[in-house]
């Protein structure tokens, strides 16, 4: 039966038509005789009578009909609601066709009979659709198991999900969860809809393997909420994507993907102020230095939206360089002009400002991994402190317009040689902005990006998949975070509202503990977080200690009185203490010239001492 059934499956698609006309053909027969037998309580009663054939005239009738209002166009396991409008009309049309039958032909067909074949055509066609369609299934699938699945939200587009995962191989829909009151007990779709806390409930009961939010119109906010709600069930937590992404109307099973951690933790975007993204950029020649990495190459992505004349990619790492290059290419008509080089080649920098008249320049080239600072002290000091002077240098003799340093947190109060190499950075701009009109300086000031290099979301997603355990380095270690995409909308707004010598600062929101980010990971891969000294869960945390020049917590801020708002609401601006420019290039002149000896690594540690509020020296700092 079973190799019966396989060899109607794999044969073409014009013999499972011919094969369904076929048997359609021969059953008609059969529910005409069954109609007038109906009407006169007899089973030997005449079918059609008064016309040669009369059964046969009823089938062809009734199997035209299927073929013009495309019944047989229907594969047998798609099984919707447009399906059943189409029988519906081969239905009527074949009551019409009979009634014609008696009316021009001498056939006797009493007035009930069409109404009652149009009822047993239907019933049949449906149900034996329907028969066909579970014994391909209960033979091909029944060694396969079926992921059961319980879809939050029973509205529009959880009701198209049920549909998909009805049909698909590896689904099967169990029940909906949703917060309308008015839905609660009710069923859609064959399916009960339960309030989140009967759910909750019934879960270990119905089996449930993984739980599919079907909200994609949520709000973070909300859908945070959700997760949070449906925690304890510690189940898988997949979720359909935004409107934005659904453009054909039509939700797929491919679709379904995995809650991503960046978003619950992302807060809804403001909405740019257009005018501020396009000052800079809009019919300008732009240039972006580590153009090759997470901020950078967001920048671009960014930038090319808002329709630079020319976009220079300034990149030290090859294949860096040539991944953003081609997706940039990709995307857009806008000239691309990939360039491989060091921020500490001051005279090539020169040479591509005057060459290509760049308007504005955004600075994202640095070293950001704070213990591989720590332990290469000048390089890092070097890429960026003596980088961005150099980059600012070429772009002040060659009359840039806009010079945009990115910064980070990690610059106020640092603990670590990266942090000061930024601040040392910042001071440097503020002291040249100070210096001359030219070239409008800014620096903007930001935490943690998530899925950058070096973040810990791509980590724990690799600890989680081997099993973990997932290493944090201190309980109570905290930071703050932002998307990519945000962070850079608000680099390139903030640079539009400088003035000279700005220090902006991002409304980076509520700060995160890594150790409750790494249990959120855990729970949404539907695992259980284990305890020290416990046997129960899945998945335990172990806690490293701080590493060399790691702070628990981050600041955004060295002097909180001196802050004042701006037009954008997510964007502070900051007036910090600077020092003298000529003061500043002694000491960065010297600092180029260090070679790594020891007399060379204390005389810099001590300029940071010096210059870097709050910042000391690290036990761990090694010579290299």
């Amino acid at each position: 039966m079973k190799s019966t059934i396989i060899q109607l499956v794999e044969s073409p698609r014009w013999s499972k038509l011919v094969f369904l006309i076929l048997l359609d053909f021969c059953i008609f027969p059969v529910l005409i005789w069954l109609c007038y037998a109906l009407r006169q309580f007899d089973l030997g009663a005449d079918v059609v009578p008064n016309i040669a054939f009369g059964s046969l005239w009823v089938s062809g009738i009734a199997v035209l009909s299927l073929l013009l209002c495309g019944v047989y166009r229907f594969i047998v396991r798609t099984y919707n609601e447009v399906f059943m409008v189409k029988l519906g009309l081969a239905t009527l049309l074949s009551v019409v066709g009979l009634y014609a039958l008696a009316y021009f032909s001498y056939a006797f067909i009493p007035t009930s009979i069409p109404l009652m074949f149009g009822f047993f055509m239907f019933a049949w066609v449906w149900f034996s659709r329907g028969f066909i369609r579970f014994l391909v299934h209960s033979y091909l699938h029944a060694d396969i198991h079926k992921k059961r699945v319980a879809i939050y939200g029973a509205g529009y587009a959880g009701q198209q999900v049920a549909a998909a995962l009805s049909r698909s191989d590896e689904h099967l829909p169990l029940f909906f969860i949703d917060d309308a009151k008015s839905l609660s007990g009710q069923i859609l779709g064959g399916l009960q809809v339960y309030d989140a806390k009967t759910a909750l409930k019934v879960m270990a009961k119905r089996k449930v393997d993984e739980i599919l939010i079907a909200l994609p119109s949520v709000s973070r906010p909300r859908k945070s909420e959700i997760i949070q709600l449906l925690e304890p069930a510690h189940l898988k937590i997949t979720e359909i994507p935004g409107l934005t992404k659904l453009v054909d109307g039509e939700i797929r099973i491919s679709d379904i993907q995995e809650v991503d951690i960046i978003d619950l933790l992302g807060r809804d975007p403001v909405p740019p102020i257009q005018e501020l993204l396009a000052k800079n950029i809009q019919d300008k020649v732009v240039m972006v230095t580590g153009a090759g990495g997470s901020i950078g190459s967001e920048l671009c992505r960014q930038i090319i939206k808002n329709k630079p004349t020319k976009l220079i990619i300034y990149e030290l790492t090859e294949f860096a360089l040539y991944s953003i290059d081609k997706e940039l290419n990709l995307k857009s008509q806008i000239e691309i002009i990939p360039i491989l080089g060091t921020v500490l080649d001051q005279a090539k920098l020169e040479r591509i400002l005057e060459q290509y008249a760049v308007q504005t320049v955004y600075h994202a080239a640095a070293y950001k991994h704070v213990p591989l600072v720590e332990c290469n002290p000048l390089a890092g000091l070097k890429n960026n402190a003596i980088g961005t002077a150099f980059s600012l240098n070429a772009a002040v003799k060659k009359g840039v317009e806009t010079f945009v340093l990115i910064s980070t947190d990690k610059a106020v109060r640092p603990t670590n040689v990266m942090g000061a190499s930024k601040r040392m950075a910042e001071l440097y701009c503020q002291a040249m902005a100070e210096a001359q009109s030219q070239t409008q300086v800014s620096i903007v000031r930001f935490g943690n990006v998530l899925g950058s290099s070096g973040s810990v979301v791509p980590l724990f997603k690799q600890q989680i998949a081997k099993g973990g355990p997932i290493t944090v380095t201190h309980p109570d270690v905290t930071r703050y975070f932002m998307t990519i995409p945000e962070a850079s909308q608000l680099v390139i707004q903030a640079g539009a509202l400088g003035q000279g010598g700005d220090v902006f600062l991002l409304d980076m929101g509520e700060p995160v503990r890594i150790q409750d980010l790494a249990r959120q990971m855990i729970a949404l891969s539907g695992l259980k977080y284990r305890a020290t000294d416990s046997e129960i869960g899945d998945i335990g945390i172990e806690y490293s200690g701080l590493r060399p020049g790691e702070k628990l917590y981050e600041e955004l801020l060295i002097d909180h009185d001196n802050t004042e708002i701006t037009q954008h609401s997510r964007i502070l601006r900051s007036f910090e203490k600077h020092y003298p420019l000529q003061q500043l290039i002694e000491v960065f002149e010297k600092m180029n010239s260090l070679t790594a000896i020891d007399e060379d690594i204390d005389w810099a540690l001590k300029q940071l001492e010096y210059y870097v509020d709050g910042y000391q020296r690290g036990k761990e700092i090694k010579v290299n």
